[in-house]
């Protein structure tokens, strides 16, 4: 079994009854059984082979997580073609990059508005000969040859399996671990979107790795729900169920992902740090509108796992007391709250993407919820690092995972070197060599280190830590996580390399800070108007001087305290090119857009003012003009609690 396809033939033979994907539609869960995905998947492949899909040939994928999307990549590796998952959410005059950078030739639409933004960029894309729809709503009036829905190129494939069947048998034998599989676009995040291609062995080694370290197989249930164009959500919603013949489900939509998770109950989940951050807020505002005595008992029980978590985490005896505490908040708190979240069942949790701050893996883990950080990029595929039971340090991302070789190159700069390893840019023979060495070692472009146990830490993208003007560390993301763990922040964007003091930008939890404004009688029109009130200024200021309080205690962080603040007045987006589609900040084009406010946090002035460009729903374009208060932040001598001069 070298290859995805032949997976699929191998559970369809060893498991054909077993449910393979299932999806909510319409309020109710259909199950495809791997039986039934493989004979779907043969007859696809026999009505591509049909339409001119050749070995080799680039095909994409443009939709939300949904079974036959699985089919369409099952049905293109059959035929030795290449998989390109794309973003859902991009608008049509981003796509052409993406589809030209590949030269697809082929593209699986989901539905009706994604097929419209392929017509609008057909003249632009001379590769693209073909598309592929699945629902067929809104889709009766489309006269073009080149157009074709799902069922319709499905039945193709049926009708000539008899004739056909034998070549399409003979592909499958003819796959090797060595074939390309996939095609991913980096998040974009420190520079443009690099065509990634991995082959099949690549992605399987790395699934085997995670059968391996926490025992996945095929009693376990995924959830997928995140843009499957996201190497890390392939590897669990295909790659890893394929590997292990597991189940993979799919939401109805993402308002009812909550409510179809607890349906489901998986036993493994990933999620990105953004995501927790939302759970967390959720259940926290949940909270905040219960009575006195449901908060107080809250805060007692989270205040008892957190202190017994931490010292169980450590290896630290726990008195007798505590743990009887502890027993009963399970009972009454953090069993309720793990149900509420849709994680009863959890057996493994995964938080990806980018580094997760630990006060937010130590919450969940102090609720009993097996959260592991992985550490990985598109090119070094996933489970660079495993976090092993009973290994686990808050801060690290765990050591190197089997297979995997990690050393510091120059600056600390991660070095990794693993079957996993990606087999090059598509088309950029001169930046994948830059990239990688003769010998096999990949620049991560991470700083990092290793500790006495070989865990490795990551402290930041090279490209973002720099130094304050008195030659002390400056690192962003460690100050952004310790204030995106607030519920009332949704994003943080710290500023200081090159210069004699920290600021930052803040991008408040409209949700969350608008529930407490709520509650203190607080009257706004919008978000702007919320980001404007004094009061919410002093709530935030408020978390600021509690995270510099922290970071005075640490003698590695106390100069990087942070000085002054603004709160922004529109939330930070990826139409406006702020953050990628993974929802990462694109440090760069905030530093560009709102040069202004970072002069003015910087000159000491009590106003910014700032003239933004902004993409609204409807795909027009406008001019945000305003002017944005600065506020100083309190802050603190090292080791003391004492106001600085």
């Amino acid at each position: 079994m070298d290859t995805f396809p032949q997976f699929l033939v191998h559970n369809a033979k060893t498991r054909p009854d077993r449910a393979a994907v299932r999806e909510k539609s319409r309020g109710i869960w259909q199950t495809l059984t791997w039986g039934a995905l493989a004979d779907e998947v043969r007859a696809l492949a026999a009505g591509l082979s049909a339409a001119g899909v050749r070995r080799g040939d680039y095909v994409g994928l443009l939709g939300e997580n949904r079974p036959r999307l699985f089919a369409a990549m099952a049905a293109v590796q059959w035929l030795g073609g290449v998989v390109v998952p794309l973003f859902a959410d991009t608008p049509a005059d981003e796509l052409a990059i993406p589809v030209r950078t590949a030269n697809i030739v082929v593209v699986f639409a989901e539905n009706q508005e994604q097929v419209d933004k392929l017509l609008a960029v057909m003249p632009q894309c001379p590769s693209m000969r073909h598309i592929i729809y699945d629902d067929d709503i809104g889709m009766r009036h489309y006269r073009q040859s080149y157009v074709q829905a799902y069922e319709d190129l499905l039945a193709t494939g049926r009708d000539g399996l008899a004739q056909t069947g034998g070549q399409i048998d003979a592909e499958l034998a003819r796959g090797s671990s060595k074939d390309p599989a996939a095609l991913f676009f980096t998040s974009g995040t420190t520079g443009p979107a690099r065509g990634v291609v991995h082959a099949h062995g690549a992605l399987i080694d790395r699934a085997r790795v995670a059968v391996a370290v926490d025992g996945l197989n095929e009693q376990d249930t995924l959830i997928a729900y995140l843009p499957p164009a996201w190497m890390v959500q392939h590897m669990f919603a295909y790659a890893l169920p394929m590997v292990t013949g597991s189940c993979v489900c799919c939401p109805e939509s993402s308002e009812t992902m909550l409510n179809d998770m607890r349906e489901m109950g998986p036993t493994v989940f990933l999620a990105p740090p953004r995501v927790l951050e939302a759970l967390l807020t959720q259940v926290t505002i949940r909270i905040n509108n219960t009575g006195g005595f449901k908060r107080s008992l809250y805060d007692h029980y989270i205040a008892v796992a957190q202190r017994v978590g931490l010292r169980t985490l450590a290896g630290d005896p726990v008195a007798l007391s505590e743990s009887v505490a502890y027993s009963l908040g399970n009972v009454l708190i953090y069993g309720p709250l793990r149900d509420v979240m849709g994680m009863s069942r959890l057996r493994v949790a995964y938080a990806a993407g980018e580094a997760t701050g630990p006060d937010l893996l130590l919450f969940y883990r102090a609720m009993g919820i097996n959260l592991k950080q992985l550490y990985g990029s598109t090119e070094t595929g996933l489970f660079i690092t495993a976090q092993s039971e009973g290994r686990f340090k808050p801060g690290a991302v765990g050591a190197a995972a089997p297979g995997v070789e990690l050393s510091l190159g120059a600056g600390r700069e991660v070095l990794v070197r693993s079957p996993g390893l990606f087999l090059g840019y598509h088309g950029e023979d001169e930046a994948t060599h830059r990239a990688t060495h003769a010998d096999g070692w990949f620049h991560t472009g991470d700083a990092g280190w290793l500790d006495e146990d070989g865990q490795l830490h990551i402290v930041d993208r090279m490209q973002d830590i720099g130094a304050l003007t008195d030659g002390s560390l400056f690192a962003p993301k460690l100050l952004e996580n310790k204030l995106k763990f607030s519920h009332y922040i949704n994003e943080a964007v710290a500023f200081g390399n090159g210069r004699d003091r920290v600021c930052v930008f803040v991008d408040i939890d409209a949700e969350s800070v608008g529930n407490w404004a709520d509650k203190q009688g607080l009257t706004y029109t919008g978000f702007a108007d919320l980001a404007t009130l004094d009061e919410v200024y002093g709530l935030i200021g408020e978390i600021i001087a509690k995270a510099n309080a922290e970071l005075a205690h640490d003698p590695q962080l106390s100069h990087a305290q942070i000085h002054r603040f603004l709160l922004l007045q529109k939330r930070l987006e990826p139409d406006d090119g702020e953050l990628t589609r993974m929802r990462k900040v694109r440090r760069d084009v905030v530093s560009r857009r709102f040069a202004s406010l970072v002069k003015a946090l910087y000159d000491g002035s009590p106003v910014g003012h700032v003239d933004a460009e902004v993409r609204y729903a409807d795909g027009s374009v406008g001019v945000l003009s305003s002017d944005i208060k600065i506020r100083e932040a309190k802050t603190f001598a090292p080791h003391t609690a004492q106001r600085v001069a």
